[in-house]
């Protein structure tokens, strides 16, 4: 009964928050293809109300730790859920995350991602995508902010594990900008592949800062321990465990 219970109310979320999204993706358009502020505006809205009804429908609260980023830098980031974009997002005054070139194509959402100042990568050429981020970068059309990047280069399900790739620590170098990983437990609460929603607190946390001039090895070891520790540790204060085979236990 609880859980039939669950699935109705998730299938309510997930409904309610999709039209919510095209209609202030629709009535806010004209102030968003104008005004940079005005999108990054209407997208915070957005998430502000996907937390009231995540709260009121699904019992999903979020929660927000360590020093919030408020200059330019690089957030290297552990990337369970679509929760934990709109954590992010509210959280930080600037953002503007690398994405999927496909998403740049979707009618509304493109336009957004466009003023926000988000960077297109096209699957299977990410050096290319860096050098194209970085001539963005010096000719001005990105706007200064916290640019977040998922080092693993999707979604991983709590439990499982994806190698940390290279292409962070090419921004980290070039953008001469301190990088900061951010951990999160989001994904068990808001699943990959799934509509069904499961109540608790998701948590976002930034770790310690990385100065400038770390080495390539250096940096992406201590990448990985922060953000896969981090969410481990996250992951365990929520009750979760990990079996061998990364199931949830």
């Amino acid at each position: 009964m609880v859980l039939a219970w669950r699935w109705l109310m998730s299938i309510l979320f997930v409904v309610v928050n999709a039209v919510m999204m095209g209609l202030m993706g629709i009535v806010f358009l004209p102030w968003a293809a104008f005004s940079a502020k005005g999108a990054q505006k209407t997208c915070w809205l957005y998430t502000e109300w996907v937390r009231f009804t995540a709260r009121l429908l699904v019992g999903i609260t979020w929660e927000v730790r360590g020093e919030v980023p408020q200059d330019e830098c690089l957030l290297v980031s552990k990337h369970q859920s679509f929760l934990d974009i709109l954590i992010i997002f509210n959280a930080v005054p600037q953002p503007r995350f690398i994405m999927k070139r496909e998403l740049l194509w979707t009618p509304v959402i493109g336009l957004y991602a466009w003023r926000l100042g988000c960077v297109p990568v096209a699957r299977g050429r990410r050096g290319a995508a860096i050098k194209q981020m970085m001539a963005d970068v010096q000719s001005g059309r990105v706007t200064p902010g916290q640019l977040v990047i998922y080092p693993q280069g999707t979604r991983v399900k709590p439990g499982q594990y994806k190698p940390f790739k290279v292409g962070s620590y090419a921004l980290y170098s070039q953008l001469g900008q301190e990088a900061v990983p951010v951990a999160t437990n989001a994904g068990l609460f808001w699943p990959k592949g799934t509509m069904l929603r499961k109540p608790g607190r998701a948590v976002v946390e930034f770790m310690p800062r990385i100065a400038q001039g770390v080495p390539q090895k250096e940096f992406l070891a201590r990448v990985e321990a922060e953000v896969e520790g981090g969410s481990n540790a996250l992951m365990a204060e929520a009750g979760f465990t990990a079996l061998p085979d990364g199931k949830e236990g």
